[in-house]
């Protein structure tokens, strides 16, 4: 990019958020727009996280993009090199490259509010945008917990999602840090050749079975031959899952048949009843992701398994110790810990129209208006944003609902016409939260018992969508202009003049005047 570049839309990320972003962007015949992606090629989480067993929990027709179905789905539930190498098939189908800003790391992104732009610092040089996307994803930036002792460990340390290929575990004892979705699938991967697997569970998951298969060959040459027999195995998929939400958002005591079937699941692999009480979970099932695997089960029944049902304290040279006192020598950590997704760190990196960062702004907890943009910051807007994920069902689905929303709120400023911006009203933040969150009373989520990662330091759940993908791509079909200020730049030689009453809700802006929306 040049020093001085500017751009109509700066989209920040490429995986399945940013890509799509761009894909929209030129179905509306936008193409003076960017893709910043601080890595080296496209893919997001798909990219980053290859570990041993790594796939989708997601079936493949249903993890996908509505306007590039995949006929070629060699499973029902993919791998992650499926998912990426669709993920590059998206981007050469649709002309994307010549977009892709790679290595390509945001450092800061600050409104100009004289200019009505955002400008904005890369490892790469420096550029301006009307409009900033940003599409980095909640599960982008691993997070290690700060363990007393791990500066001192002699062995090798690394995230699941910062995987080491380089690092031979045949023979190693290993240490498995966490409990989800990762660690789920890593554990039946390197169980057959680690001399010794320790696993450090703080929580058990409930665990479901996996019902996946290859897809035969006369299924996916019907796919090829009749599109619509595609749309129709994923309109199923969704229907299903939709079906589903009523029991995780407003019946939760239903819950208690699936209960029974994730304990039969267990008993059927895990005969020995002191092992079965470890890993069974004390909440209701649902309050903490479904998780499905066939071969977890096993796995933790094998004789070079170790489960210590309790969190990792510290760590002693290469002695780990867990908070019940129990103690593990191993020779390498993995840490399937989850991801910075209530504090997302590319909060840090948004300055505002008051010249407060994004995360100074969400110190309380993330809040935005219908999981898109955020009071005080123009023009700018996320994907997959506070409560917009799902317990059930595919992201994909909330994506495209936050496409829709996106190409929509570009026409609304080129209606505007001229240098103009929108700025969510505080109330409108309010009001769509304070209706959220009153949804999220009754959701398993809430109610289940359970500590998940769905919930920030205050307990509030800014994570989860309290309702049917239907629900959301409704209320996220259209901008509604009475929730924004409209922003316009005074013309040449004249006052930037305001009525008292704009002064008086204005009273931080400089340079550019605040106009009531519709006026």
């Amino acid at each position: 990019m040049t020093e001085h570049e500017h751009v109509r839309v700066a989209v920040i990320g490429s995986g399945f958020g940013g890509l799509g972003a761009a894909v929209r962007l030129r179905r509306e015949g936008i193409t003076d727009f960017v893709v910043l992606e601080r890595a080296g090629s496209v893919g997001g989480t798909w990219r980053d996280n290859s570990y041993p067993g790594c796939a989708c929990d997601v079936p493949s027709h249903l993890y996908s993009f509505s306007f590039a179905p995949h006929p070629d789905w060699p499973r029902t539930f993919s791998g992650q090199e499926h998912i990426r190498a669709y993920l590059e098939h998206v981007t050469d189908v649709f002309g994307l490259r010549p977009h892709l800003r790679f290595d390509s790391e945001v450092k800061m992104m600050t409104w100009d509010q004289e200019k009505l732009r955002w400008g904005i610092e890369t490892s790469r040089g420096f550029l301006t945008a009307d409009v900033v996307v940003s599409a980095t994803g909640p599960l982008s930036d691993p997070k290690i917990p700060d363990i007393p002792g791990i500066d001192s460990f002699p062995g090798k340390v690394f995230h699941s999602a910062r995987w080491d290929h380089d690092f031979d575990l045949r023979g190693k004892r290993v240490a498995m840090i966490g409990t989800g979705a990762s660690a789920i699938q890593i554990v039946p991967a390197i169980q057959p050749d680690v001399s010794r697997l320790t696993l450090f569970q703080r929580t058990p998951p409930w665990v479901m079975p996996r019902v996946d298969r290859a897809i035969t060959g006369a299924e996916r040459w019907l796919h090829k031959q009749l599109p619509f027999t595609t749309q129709a195995r994923r309109g199923l998929l969704w229907g299903i899952r939709e079906l589903q939400v009523q029991a995780f958002t407003k019946r939760p005591d239903e819950l208690g048949l699936v209960e029974r079937l994730a304990r039969r699941n267990m008993a059927r692999a895990v005969h020995d009843p002191a092992l079965r009480a470890k890993l069974t979970p004390d909440y209701r099932i649902g309050c903490k992701r479904i998780l499905l695997s066939n071969t977890y089960y096993p796995a933790l029944t094998r004789a070079n398994v170790d489960v210590v049902a309790s969190g990792l304290a510290k760590i002693d040279g290469s002695t780990l110790v867990a908070a019940d006192g129990s103690t593990a020598e191993v020779d390498a950590i993995i840490f399937g810990t989850g991801f910075h997704v209530t504090d997302m760190p590319i909060a840090d990196r948004v300055v505002g129209t008051e010249g407060r960062t994004l995360a100074e702004v969400w110190r309380d907890g993330m809040k935005s208006l219908r999981g898109a943009t955020a009071a005080g910051f123009p023009n700018w807007m996320t994907i997959i944003g506070p409560n917009t994920g799902l317990g059930n069902s595919s992201m994909i689905l909330m994506i495209e609902s936050q496409l829709n929303y996106m190409a929509d709120y570009v026409r609304q400023l080129d209606v505007l016409g001229g240098r103009a911006a929108l700025d969510a009203r505080p109330a409108a933040v309010e009001g769509w939260n304070d209706k959220v969150q009153e949804r999220m009373l009754r959701t398993v989520w809430n109610t289940g018992g359970c500590t998940s990662w769905y919930l920030d330091a205050n307990g509030r759940n800014t994570t989860i969508w309290p309702g049917t993908t239907t629900e959301f791509r409704s209320a996220t079909r259209r901008v509604d202009l009475g929730e924004y200020e409209v922003l316009r730049t005074p013309a040449p030689n004249t006052p930037g003049s305001r009525t008292p009453e704009s002064r008086t809700k204005n009273s931080g802006a400089k340079g550019a005047k605040k106009v009531e929306a519709g006026a």
